[in-house]
């Protein structure tokens, strides 16, 4: 019982059952997150930003001001476009 391979590989184990145990727990606390998150998002409705635009469509308005930005940037530089 004394056999250095023996207690090696036990602690080893154990070792082990506790890293699997805390992944374990750590993604079941994830899910729940997750699961609060959406509970959360269906009670309060579409998410609205500013002006009352829905994510969409701010997403769209995003990607609008970076292309102005973009060509502003462009016309300090110089650059004909």
């Amino acid at each position: 019982m004394s056999d250095p391979t023996f207690v090696i590989a036990i602690t080893a184990l154990v070792g082990l059952s506790v890293v699997v145990a805390a992944l374990l727990r750590g993604w079941h606390s994830w899910l729940a997150l997750k699961r609060q998150e959406l509970e959360n998002r269906r009670t309060r409705g579409p998410i609205e930003i500013e002006g009352g635009a829905g994510e969409g469509a701010a997403r769209i308005e995003i990607a609008d001001l970076k292309e102005r930005i973009r060509k502003l940037e462009a016309i300090a530089n110089g650059v004909d476009l």
